[in-house]
């Protein structure tokens, strides 16, 4: 009987081993499971970051082709160019929001600006810029969509069991979301006939 101990006990540590090694084995693919999502989150916010570079740069030509037509608006293009040049210089996921908001607003009245001088409405150039930039606003709009997305993704990996375990331990940080702060925006539209 005594024989049976010493291999009881070899059997013991080769199973404790396993369950071991078990273990880190579903660290490692947590971590890197982590790790991957957080990647596709960055990769979506650098999408979102060259879709607003773009728009950045229409805005001065945008600018300088109403000031031809509209001079006396000075405010509102100043408007604009300060929205601008808040919106390149913000840091933070929600700082970026914020200064995009107050751009889009900006924007907003400039293309207002249109509707009361008809020769600018007209002008080819306003229209391909307006163009350009309706289309940005809506490349914009989809990388946002997908920013979320993958933000989405990786907080609920990042707080779900087990998951919350390793971002705990290694340092994983929430993943902020892109929101849109216009309550304007976000109101249903009404129509009637």
């Amino acid at each position: 009987m005594l024989t049976h101990l010493p291999l009881a006990i070899g059997m013991t540590s080769l199973i404790a081993i396993a369950v071991i090694i078990l273990l880190v084995l579903i660290l490692i693919g947590l971590y890197n499971a982590l790790v991957h999502k957080r990647i596709r989150c960055r990769e979506a916010w650098s999408q979102i970051d060259v879709q607003l570079k773009r728009r950045y740069d229409l805005i001065p030509n945008l600018v300088e082709t109403v000031k031809g037509y509209a001079a006396h608006e000075k405010q509102t293009l100043e408007a604009v160019i300060q929205a601008r040049t808040q919106a390149i210089g913000a840091g933070s996921v929600k700082e970026q929001a914020q200064a995009e908001n107050v751009l889009t607003g900006a924007l907003r009245q400039l293309f207002a600006l249109s509707e009361s001088y008809p020769d600018l409405k007209a002008n080819q150039n306003f229209a391909q810029l307006q163009e350009e930039l309706t289309s940005t606003e809506n490349k914009i709009s989809f990388a946002r969509q997908h920013y979320n997305d993958c933000s989405a993704t990786y907080n609920t990996a990042r707080e779900t069991f087990p998951g919350n375990i390793v971002a705990g331990m290694f340092g994983f940080k929430a993943q902020d979301y892109f929101e849109l702060e216009d309550q304007q925006a976000r109101q249903t539209p009404k129509v009637s006939f």
